[in-house]
């Protein structure tokens, strides 16, 4: 290890070396997050999906991730980052090989989870690495900055990716993308990340962490499945047993010795603020890419490669600002950048709700996902930051874990979220424009089911009733913007509820810098109190 004088700050040998292998992992990872979004259309239309399967396959990657984050980020921490890191880039390959040739929907959405999951082992060790490797200082907020733009920009750049290669390959080829730079990090990860950085020696809680993963997994399957139809029984059942399990996982994080979640961190006003607006913000972008995807395809008409690079202002407006908002993080604080990320993407969502139609110029298109792109880039370091900042070295495992959670899991229930609003909003609309047709009394049930179970199946039916054609597309048309307008308007309301609470509960600059200190003197008496017992 070299000390930066200058900076007050720790860095290790070939830290820029060191940072561009974590930060290639953490694109790995979120480029399977989002390339699904692009090929959704493609997909409904192989295997005759319903709305709600094609919910769970764009945010299969993502659920597989946040419901496994946890568990992984607390192993890691115990028995090797560097080593969780390269399985992960190891796994990648077959997860990514399954979902593209999957055979079924099912399989598909199996794969998806099973790339999730090979995320879950690399990507809370990224940021535990450089919160390990950087001391407290300018350097680690620069270094957290660049991971986090360039790392989330990932998740954007995805479906520009996935767009040109639908020009060209099948649907499946999407799904490989990650493949290269999966080989390129693993490469570079073996050959210049350290092995052991201040690594936990306490056991690690397998109970709990079995507990979080069925947590988190059946909660988000609860909301996605929940608008489905003759789904509704199953799906509260499946919140129900998220509910109870959530329940007892808090009992016993507060009763074990070494608890996978310490709650004496996560009550700590910075980490749980953080963790709920992080979560919001990145939840929105996703939900924004999963919804616009559908809507720039089925309703403006738009290649794949156009709705691909129709995201680029996102990723640019995302990467731009987020150095940026390390700059901000010095100069005026965390809680005032993360108040200019709200006020960022709440206007995004309100372009989207007032004038995403049929018809709609590119420029409002483009000026939507900008709106969100810089929001996300603002927020997301200073949520990042401030969950690593306030916790021990030891633990922060669990904080990177909970800044992956924060993200994973915002994006999986934004998305489920936002995805049973769409299926429930298409849906009734649908129906309501067949019940004012003059030939609703010759359709038959089956038909109607059919047609209101998503737009892909919509435009299935169409082939088979040409004399029809225009008007069944034309009423899916409106039916999924109906639906995609409720999702904006949750949007909005759930920023608005994250600003409030950032506003509400945050401290100020120099709160936050007293704070921080008063978290490492309580951190370092129990470490001292530990040594001693």
């Amino acid at each position: 290890m070299t000390r930066v004088a200058s900076e007050t700050s720790i860095t290790p040998k070939r830290a820029g070396l060191v940072l561009t292998a974590l930060i290639l992992a953490a694109i790995v990872a979120n480029l399977n997050l989002s390339v699904a979004n692009v090929a959704l259309p493609d997909i409904g239309k192989a295997f005759a999906t319903g709305q709600t399967q094609l919910n769970l396959v764009a945010i299969g990657c993502t659920l597989g991730l946040a419901m496994s984050v946890l568990y992984l980020g607390a192993l890691g921490d115990r028995y090797g980052r560097k080593r969780m890191l390269l399985l992960g880039m190891f796994l990648t390959l077959p997860a990514s090989a399954i979902s593209a040739w999957a055979p079924t929907a099912e399989v598909l959405i199996g794969g998806r989870i099973f790339t999730g999951i090979a995320a879950g082992l690399a990507y809370p060790t990224t940021l535990a690495l450089i919160t390990a490797l950087w001391g407290p200082g300018r350097a680690r907020v620069r270094a957290i900055a660049l991971w986090s733009g360039l790392s989330g920009g990932g998740a954007i750049i995805g479906p520009v990716i996935a767009g040109a290669l639908l020009e060209s390959f099948w649907w499946g080829g999407v799904f490989l993308i990650a493949v290269p730079p999966a080989i390129v990090a693993f490469i570079l990860v073996l050959a210049v990340v350290p092995g052991h950085v201040n690594e936990s020696t306490k056991p690690v809680d397998n109970l709990s962490g079995v507990m979080s993963v069925v947590m988190i997994g059946t909660l988000v399957l609860g909301i996605s499945t929940i608008a489905a139809p003759g789904a509704a029984g199953i799906a509260l059942g499946l919140i129900g047993v998220a509910i109870v399990v959530g329940a007892l996982f808090i009992v016993r994080q507060g009763r074990v010795a070494n608890p996978l979640y310490d709650l004496v961190y996560a009550r700590r006003t910075i980490f749980w603020v953080a963790a709920v607006s992080g979560m919001i913000i990145f939840g929105s972008m996703m939900g924004s890419l999963f919804i616009g995807q559908q809507f720039m395809q089925n309703v403006l008409d738009y290649s794949t490669f156009e709705a691909g690079i129709a995201v680029i202002p996102m990723a640019v407006f995302m990467i731009v600002f987020s150095p940026i908002s390390g700059r901000l993080i010095l100069s005026i604080g965390s809680r005032s950048t993360l108040l200019l990320g709200f006020a960022s993407v709440i206007p995004g969502f309100i372009v989207m709700l007032v004038a995403w139609r049929e018809g709609t110029a590119y420029w409002v298109v483009g000026l939507a996902y900008a709106l969100v792109g810089i929001g996300a880039g603002l927020a997301l370091t200073p949520a990042s930051r401030a969950l690593t900042s306030s916790v021990p070295v030891k633990r922060v495992g669990m904080a990177s874990a909970t800044t992956d959670l924060q993200r994973d899991l915002g994006g999986a229930v934004m998305q489920a979220f936002l995805g049973s609003l769409l299926t429930a909003g298409y849906a009734a609309s649908l129906i309501r424009s067949i019940g004012a047709s003059s030939e609703a009394q010759s359709i038959s049930q089956q038909t109607e089911a059919a047609l209101s179970l998503s737009y892909s199946s919509a435009v299935a039916q169409a082939t088979q009733y040409p004399q029809y054609s225009s008007e069944i597309i034309e009423a899916a048309r409106q039916a999924f913007l109906s639906g995609a307008n409720w999702a904006y308007l949750a949007a909005i309301v759930v920023s608005l509820v994250g600003a409030l609470l950032v506003w509400k509960f945050y401290p100020g600059k120099q709160d936050e810098i007293n704070l921080l200190g008063q978290y490492a003197e309580a951190d370092a008496k129990v470490s001292d109190e530990s040594a001693n017992n």
